[in-house]
Formats: C-alpha cells, sequence, structure tokens
C-alpha cells in the first residue's frame, strides 16, 4: 500500500474505487483477486478495523453484508467506495446463487456482518459452504469478535469454553435448553438481546445455580460495561441494567466432577429436609455444593419420597406391633 493525494471526484459521478483514507492520507489499494475474502469489522469502535480488513474491502468488487446502512457507515468512515449487496437470512436463498455466479465470473467478493466476524450468529455458513464446493478461492481476514472479547474480560477460565449464540426467545424453551447446557464442563459464552436479559438471568441463576459469571454490554465503545458476581447476585440487580443494545454473558463451568460426594450431598439434603422444606433444602444444598439446582431439585424430590416410604413403613410395623 502507497499514501497519495486523493483525487477530486464527482459525487454524482461513478464511484471511485482501489483506495481509502486512513489519518487523512489516501492510501491506494490494489485490485483484490478472485474470491471470496471473510472479513471481520469493529464490533463498536471503529478504529478496531485491521489494514488488511480496509485494503481488502477497497479492492473487492462487491461487498455482501447483513444491512447495507450499517456497513455504508463503516465504508464512510474510511472514506471506501463499494458495490454493496445485501445478504442476510431473509433473502440469502436468493441472494446467494448471484453471488457465487459472481464469483465464478472471477470477481472478487467481501462479506462481512454488521459487526464482528462474519458467521458468528450470523448468515454465511452456507456460501462459504457451496464456494468452497465450487472450487474458489476463500480466505478469513481475522479481527473482532464479541465473543472472544467478552471471554478474555470475564475474568473466567478461558482453557475450554462453550458457545451458545442466543438463548429460545420462549421461556420454556429457553430453560430446557440451560438444562442441556448446565452439564457441559466449560465456560459458556451466551448472545442475549436487551429486552430478554432480566429473564435470561434469572433462568441462568435457577437452573445453574451460584456460578460466577460477567455481563458484557456495549464492549469497546465509549460506555462500555463488565458486570461480574455469582448469577444469583447479578439476577437480583438485573433491573439496574442499562438494556439498550445486545449483550454477552460469560458464566463460568460448573464445579469438578466429584467435586461433593453423593452422599454428602444426601447427608446435607436430609438434614434440611428434616428443618424444613424441599424448596427450602434445595436452596441451602446450592449453595453449599455448587451443583445445578435442576441436579439437586431432583435429588432432594428422590430422598423424600425414600425417607416418606421408610417413616410410612416404620409406622405401619408399629401399629402392627400394638395390634399384637
Amino acid at each position: 500500500m502507497r499514501a497519495r493525494p486523493r483525487p477530486s471526484s464527482d459525487p454524482a459521478g461513478p464511484p471511485a474505487s482501489g483506495s481509502f483514507i486512513l489519518a487523512g492520507q489516501a492510501v491506494t489499494a490494489p485490485k483484490a483477486a478472485p474470491g471470496l475474502y471473510l472479513v471481520a469489522t469493529p464490533i463498536g469502535n471503529l478504529g478496531d478495523i485491521t489494514l488488511r480488513a480496509l485494503e481488502t474491502l477497497a479492492g473487492v468488487d462487491i461487498i455482501a453484508c447483513e444491512d447495507t446502512r450499517v456497513t455504508r457507515k463503516l465504508l464512510e468512515r474510511f472514506d471506501i467506495r463499494a458495490s454493496l449487496k445485501a445478504y442476510h437470512e431473509h433473502n440469502a436463498a436468493e441472494a446467494r446463487p448471484a453471488l457465487l455466479a459472481a464469483l465464478a465470473g472471477g470477481a472478487a467478493i467481501a462479506l462481512v456482518s454488521d459487526a464482528g466476524t462474519p458467521l458468528i450468529s450470523d448468515p454465511g455458513f452456507k456460501l462459504v459452504r457451496e464456494a468452497c464446493a465450487a472450487g474458489h478461492h476463500v480466505t478469513t481476514l481475522p479481527g473482532p469478535s464479541s465473543l472472544l472479547a467478552a471471554l478474555t474480560l470475564a475474568a473466567l477460565p478461558t482453557d475450554r469454553f462453550f458457545f451458545e449464540g442466543f438463548l429460545p426467545a420462549r421461556a420454556s424453551a429457553r430453560r430446557t435448553r440451560l438444562g442441556d447446557l448446565a452439564r457441559i464442563a466449560a465456560t459458556l459464552v451466551l448472545f442475549e438481546s436487551g429486552h430478554r436479559i432480566k429473564e435470561a438471568l434469572a433462568d441462568l441463576a435457577d437452573i445453574l445455580g451460584p456460578r460466577e459469571a460477567a455481563i458484557c454490554r456495549e464492549l469497546t465503545k465509549l460506555h462500555e460495561e463488565v458486570r461480574r458476581g455469582p448469577l444469583p447476585e447479578l439476577a437480583k440487580t438485573a433491573d439496574a441494567l442499562e438494556t439498550r443494545g445486545e449483550f454477552v454473558v460469560v458464566v463460568g463451568p460448573p464445579p469438578r466432577p466429584g467435586a461433593m460426594a453423593q452422599d454428602e450431598l444426601d447427608d446435607i439434603l436430609r438434614a434440611a429436609l428434616r428443618r424444613g422444606s424441599v424448596r427450602d433444602a434445595v436452596a441451602e444444598a446450592v449453595d453449599l455444593s455448587g451443583l445445578p439446582k435442576r441436579e439437586v431439585y431432583a435429588r432432594a424430590l428422590e430422598l423424600a419420597k425414600q425417607d416418606g416410604g421408610e417413616r410410612n413403613q416404620e409406622a405401619h410395623n408399629a401399629q402392627d406391633h400394638a395390634q399384637d
């Protein structure tokens, strides 16, 4: 890349291509070779764009994007003039053949999402798969990712993590899915929208128990916010959350298998059941064991049934003895 004076252009004329503005200087970008380029874009702070991304966006023939209005703002920031084509979940079946035909004709196409790395909870998988199957050159330009940004900020284990994406919108489906996730021995990374974050946190606390977690909002932006703490505490303070924007929730892994032996859990539950209700016993055992609430609740019901049956049998035997 080399800097050169930017010639004046007529906004009404044909769009210029092959250059961008960086630190007030016009930079020439060579025409990109034919193929599909997966280009990561900033998740908030436009300063996180890479030089290679700018050069590629300025040098391709077509930029396929989710929302042309969002991508145009990024391009205008760096004075890149490009042909934008909408490619999102609602038009993918129709738009994909046209993009593949352009690739077959020797075009260079960049695929971007509204923010972050393409294909991560965004459309693009089928386009990449079909482009590879057709023998087209496909490459990636790594860069910003809200998933990794949140994971590194959460102060939770990063050696193993499971990316779930968005949880189901319906409460019953969300709780069922969280029950499935509860046994995964890894840090969980979830996306959630602002209007569902409070309900999601309540379900997370109820089903996953007192695991350590972090709520990340407005990552890389001026009002970046990260809240850390046990899930029950985060759920209790959810009413104070600013709900604008999308959230990334990171939840620590479950206790190691065998962290509390079964007979130890049973002793805790039986003692608590003698003092109060099943609900209170479960709450006490979850706090002491760190095990998922659903698992402890199921065991509490089982023990209550067993102990109730034994007490009934003892009473029956005592009555028979008295009659003898």
